[in-house]
Formats: structure tokens, C-alpha cells, sequence
């Protein structure tokens, strides 16, 4: 990283309502069967021809994607108007960087599920008081974010014997990338839940998983599909668009809330935990501006871990643009 220079003006690339998919219409660039190939490669080939595969595709995603890249540049240039991390405005050369950090991290993201990964390289940062809560036998939620290398989380429930790890996510992904996981490693503490809409069966069944002492992780930058209140908090100089379902869920569940993130560190990652709150409240008269302080307790810790490696970001769509046609949270 070279040093500081003072902060540009950044030129975002602009982006209109009209010209924003959902992300989930936009599709996984790492699909399943493609997980499986890639990894078979890295298996008996080793690294450098797994590179030499992935780079290719990666080149040409970077080309053929104008919406990945323009979301690439326009978070870029925002990070670098907010913190000045670039001797100057960031522009093609940065954003394939992006891409291709991306594409290093789809292999560790192999090598964590299949317990192949070098887990000494993993630092794990503030989860004495997590460590603390399990031990109790109580279960918390963690909200988390597509940075970094998250299925490292894995290392965690491996380690402790017992931990159970509770992934909800919203895309029809899920089933198949499940049964990749139990393919890959049957005896993981981590399981994928699909789920499209927040239901009382829902709700019932999460709290029992919670009182069992099991941590629910769900990330809280992508507004989910159905997702029809969303709630808004700084990020990078903008008012940016968050989910309220990690908050509400919290609520609900009526246990501690916290914040998971995962960077680059030298040659490995750091994973780092913050306890949000103790208690997540939503008082009636005040329940649209108490969601929106949980969102930008989040999203300063967001903030704070992608100024330590800004190439670790994931979020190749319109990020700021999301939810567009969704209702504030209070209309609900």
C-alpha cells in the first residue's frame, strides 16, 4: 500500500435508478458446478495452474460485466474521496485489482471449506466475550458482510467443539451450495438456511436454534430480494441503503448483537468481532431512527476494516442504488 496522498475529488461513475438490477437477478459469478471445477484444479494441479485458469476469467468478467465494473469504480473512488488511501483517483488499473483479489479469495474460499487452509495464518480478533457467551450455552446474531474471506469462519466452529454456525441467506444458491458444503466437508459446524421471507415458523425456528446456544450469522450490506423496508446510514461520504432484518432479528431473538468481518492481514486474514449491542431495542415510538442507529453502528465497522484492505470488498452491483423501489422502514 503506497502512502497517503490528499483526497481527490472522485468521478463515480454515474448510475441511475433505471439502470439498477437487483443483485440477485445479476447471478453468482462462482456457481457451484464452477466451485467444484476450480477446486478439483487447485487439488491436483496445485495454485499456479489454478491462477492461471481463474485469471483468464477474471479478465474477462472485468470486460464483460459494465455493471460489476462500474460498481467496482464507483466504490473505489468513494473510499478514495473518504479516506484517500491512492496517490490519486482510482481507475482501471485498481478496479481489475479489485477482480482479482476477488478471484484470490475464491480459492481460499475452497481451501476453508474442504479444512485444506493454513487456519495460522487466521487471526481472530476480539471473541473473547463471544467465547464467553457460547460458554453459557446462549446464542447471539452476527451480522456480517461479503468482504474478505467470511466461509474462514468455518476455522471457528471447527475449533470449538460444539459451536454451531447459522447462515441465512436469501438466494436459491443456498440448497446447492449446501449440499457443495456437506460434499466437500460433511463434518462442518456451519449450515446454510434458505430463506426468502421472515415468517412466525421462521422466527420459531431461529429462537429455539439461538436458546440451543447457536450463533445466526446474516449479512447485513445486500437488501434482500423481498426484503420491502430498508433502512439508511453513512458509508464511504453517502447515504447508503442497509437491510433492517439483522436488527429486527436481533430484537425478536432477543439476544446480544454482533459484527463479523474478515480482511486480508499480511498473508492470511484478520477476523474481527464487535459486540454491537447487548440487547437490540426498538421502542414503537422510535422504531424507524433506533433500526437506523444499529445500521450505522455496522456500517462504521464496515468502513473501518475496508480502510485496512479496500480491495476486499465484494458487492459488484449498484450498492448505493439498492432498494430503490423498497419502502423506508417505517412505512411498514
Amino acid at each position: 500500500m503506497t502512502a497517503r496522498a490528499p483526497r481527490a475529488q472522485a468521478t463515480t461513475p454515474d448510475v441511475t435508478s433505471q439502470d439498477v438490477p437487483h443483485w440477485a437477478h445479476l447471478g453468482e459469478s462462482t456457481f457451484v458446478a464452477g466451485m467444484w471445477l476450480l477446486y478439483q484444479v487447485h487439488r491436483f494441479l496445485g495454485r499456479w495452474p489454478f491462477l492461471a485458469c481463474l485469471y483468464p476469467v477474471v479478465a474477462y468478467y472485468w470486460l464483460a460485466k459494465p455493471i460489476a465494473r462500474r460498481a467496482s469504480l464507483q466504490y473505489l473512488q468513494r473510499m478514495q474521496a473518504a479516506h484517500g488511501l491512492w496517490p490519486a483517483v482510482p481507475g482501471w488499473r485498481q478496479s481489475l485489482q479489485h477482480f482479482r483479489v476477488f478471484a484470490q479469495v475464491i480459492l481460499d474460499k475452497l481451501l476453508a471449506l474442504t479444512g485444506r487452509y493454513r487456519f495460522e495464518r487466521v487471526a481472530f480478533v476480539g471473541g473473547e466475550p463471544l467465547d464467553a457467551l457460547l460458554a453459557q450455552g446462549r446464542g447471539a446474531v452476527v451480522v456480517t458482510a461479503h468482504m474478505g474471506c467470511i466461509e474462514l469462519c468455518r476455522a471457528m466452529a471447527e475449533r470449538r467443539e460444539g459451536l454451531r454456525l447459522n447462515v441465512l441467506v436469501h438466494t436459491a444458491h443456498a440448497q446447492r451450495f449446501n449440499r457443495l458444503m456437506q460434499r466437500l466437508a460433511p463434518d462442518s459446524g456451519v449450515q446454510l438456511l434458505q430463506v426468502t421471507e421472515f415468517s412466525a415458523a421462521t422466527a420459531i425456528m431461529l429462537a429455539e436454534r439461538v436458546a440451543r446456544g447457536e450463533l445466526i450469522a446474516i449479512a447485513g450490506d445486500r437488501v434482500p430480494v423481498h426484503e420491502s423496508r430498508v433502512t439508511h446510514a453513512p458509508f464511504l461520504g453517502h447515504e447508503a441503503p442497509f437491510p433492517c432484518g439483522p436488527y429486527i432479528l436481533a430484537a425478536v431473538l432477543e439476544c446480544p448483537l454482533y459484527f463479523m468481518g474478515c480482511v486480508h492481514e499480511g498473508e492470511g486474514y484478520a477476523v474481527e468481532f464487535v459486540l454491537l449491542a447487548d440487547r437490540v431495542q426498538l421502542p414503537r415510538a422510535r422504531r424507524e431512527q433506533a433500526i437506523a442507529e444499529y445500521a450505522s453502528l455496522y456500517a462504521q465497522q464496515l468502513e473501518r476494516m475496508l480502510c485496512k484492505a479496500p480491495y476486499d470488498w465484494f458487492n459488484f452491483f449498484p450498492f448505493w442504488e439498492q432498494g430503490v423501489a423498497a419502502r423506508p422502514a417505517s412505512t411498514a
